[in-house]
């Protein structure tokens, strides 16, 4: 079985600017994300990006416009070196206007559903897999499913972790950071 580095997306690879990322001028990959990537696809790591976008469901932009951020930030990663193996997101929410997209799933964090998906997918170890948040949400859905957890003080995680409203195996000030502790 393999192991995986679970991320979170917006505010841990990519800056998370006040209204939900979906254009491409609005992708910022963040300060050593890429370095980490590269970090743990040399260990051979899974990487794979687990990301709630609420944004489809809300009818700010489509799946499309999922698609092709998430091309465009695997382009800018690659271009460094770096390797996401994988991307799950999660259209839904139970508010959405789009009649489709208004579900109560499995795969929004906080609940464990696309790491589930991923593991299934890929024949991964959870026991021996991270999760990387910026969010309690994101922590909780690791705890869930069974992996370490690291809570990181970029995008949301200062005000995150000021709440102290959930409990990270570790916390880093950012994703390099937080990968050099996975590979020590």
């Amino acid at each position: 079985m393999k192991r995986a580095v679970f991320l979170d997306r917006d505010g841990v690879i990519t800056e998370d600017p006040p209204h939900y990322a979906h254009r491409i001028d609005q992708l910022s990959i963040i300060a050593g994300s890429a370095e980490a990537i590269c970090l743990l696809n040399e260990h051979e790591f899974l990487v794979i990006v687990i990301t709630n976008q609420s944004g489809v469901a809300r009818g700010m932009y489509s799946e499309e416009d999922v698609q092709i951020f998430h091309n465009e930030m695997k382009k800018q990663l690659a271009s460094k070196g770096a390797y996401i193996d994988a991307i799950f997101y999660c259209p839904h929410h139970s508010d959405s206007i789009i009649p489709e997209y208004k579900v109560i799933c499995d795969c929004r964090k906080p609940k464990p559903g696309m790491i589930f998906s991923a593991v299934k997918d890929m024949d991964i170890s959870l026991r021996n897999s991270y999760l990387v948040g910026d969010k309690w949400s994101d922590i909780e859905a690791g705890k869930t499913a069974g992996c370490r957890t690291i809570l990181v003080m970029t995008g949301h995680g200062y005000e995150e972790y000021t709440l102290k409203i959930g409990d990270a195996d570790f916390i880093a000030g950012n994703l390099l950071i937080a990968v050099n502790n996975i590979i020590l």
